[in-house]
């Protein structure tokens, strides 16, 4: 594997102070052969100033224009804060964009409740674009019957017969003092997201001892998917190496494998299934340097070839954080007040033609973070 271009999709340099943030990275290929990427830009990361920015790029995927694009952050009267947005073209010209909505109705809570261990008050919501993306209608919104403190995780997958699904993760909401259980899951529609299946479950730990976190997931042939997890062991208070399931979904169940050990260390990773059956995973690792890698297996995800990997970005991590290599009894609570600080991460791929891809991310400093590209031959 090889770097055949990169550069800025988003220069964060260049911007003023309230435009200086930018993070949660997404793409979404066209049917014209342009691409689409998204991110969210503000002051600092979930401000509730900041909003959803996106960005078009020809079919070379190497020139971007920011699209004019603006979100209402406000649901039902209640004041919120909205993530990153991840698009699907559902028919040509005719998309959705899927976010996460945070109540922010008090604007000093934080997104974690060190005592109950829950989460910001949350929706899913989707907005329909009838002219590529150009402008948007209001929102709608993604009901989750039974789950709570869900969040958008991931590309929206797309498999051959129109089929989309949302990925996301359930856990508690913030003032709750039942114990949380984590779980990661899709919501399918079959009609273009006028009307949505029942949620269902792709992991979830019978023992909530492990949490499969940041789920993200790629549509494989006839209903199936290849998934990887950042994955964490509560009881011994650390991260384990990336998991990975695989299998289909057959009369809206997850049919498949167990959730396995990748053995590649990471957290969040963004899997690519390429038409030769290689399997490409972007992986972040915030070990000392942090590092952005593509690993390739050619056996099923078996094995991971280290000669074969890549390592597209290397970062020094200015923030002053809880974690990082060789780090291990990291209390639940600082993994939230980190996210808050890393400087880099979310990886998103999408494959190009002539044994390519393109990936994206976010880097930069704690108070000046840009959304980069790179076109990579595998």
């Amino acid at each position: 594997m090889h770097i055949e271009q990169r550069g800025l999709i988003y220069d964060a340099t260049s911007r003023p102070p309230a435009e200086r943030i930018a993070f949660l990275t997404g793409l979404c290929p066209l049917a014209s052969g342009e691409m689409l990427a998204s991110g969210f830009v503000g002051p600092a990361k979930h401000s509730t100033d900041g909003n959803i920015r996106l960005f078009r790029s020809g079919g070379d995927c190497s020139n971007w224009r920011a699209l004019p694009a603006r979100f209402p952050t406000e649901l039902d009267g209640v004041p919120g804060s909205i993530a990153g947005g991840e698009m699907v073209e559902t028919e040509p010209g005719r998309l959705l964009l899927f976010t996460t909505w945070f109540d922010r109705s008090d604007p000093d809570r934080p997104m974690f409740d060190a005592v109950t261990e829950g989460l910001w008050h949350s929706r899913l919501l989707y907005a329909v674009s009838t002219n590529n993306g150009e402008t948007w209608s209001g929102w709608k919104i993604v009901h989750t019957p039974g789950l709570t403190g869900c969040a958008a995780s991931g590309p929206v997958l797309r498999w051959p017969d129109g089929t989309i699904a949302v990925c996301f993760e359930s856990y508690k909401e913030f003032d709750d003092p039942n114990p949380g259980r984590h779980g990661a899951w899709i919501v399918r529609s079959r009609d273009g997201a006028r009307t949505f299946d029942a949620p269902c479950l792709i992991a979830q730990d019978p023992a909530n001892r492990i949490y499969y976190w940041d789920e993200r997931l790629c549509a494989t042939g006839d209903n199936g998917l290849t998934a990887l997890f950042w994955t964490h062991d509560l009881l011994e208070k650390r991260d384990l190496n990336v998991h990975m399931r695989t299998g289909r979904i057959e009369a809206n169940e997850f049919v498949g494998g167990p959730v396995f050990d990748t053995g590649l260390p990471g957290q969040i990773s963004a899997p690519c299934v390429l038409a030769d059956g290689r399997v490409i995973g972007f992986v972040v690792d915030r070990g000392h340097p942090g590092t952005m890698t593509l690993w390739a297996s050619r056996d099923g995800s078996r094995t991971w070839r280290p000669d074969e990997a890549l390592i597209v970005h290397t970062h020094a991590e200015h923030a002053q954080l809880s974690q990082g290599a060789g780090k291990e009894n990291v209390d639940f609570a600082e993994y939230w007040d980190d996210m808050k600080k890393w400087s880099f991460g979310h990886p998103a791929i999408r494959p190009l033609d002539r044994g390519r891809v393109l990936v994206a991310w976010y880097a930069g400093a704690p108070d000046c973070m840009s959304l980069h590209w790179a076109i990579v031959a595998v």
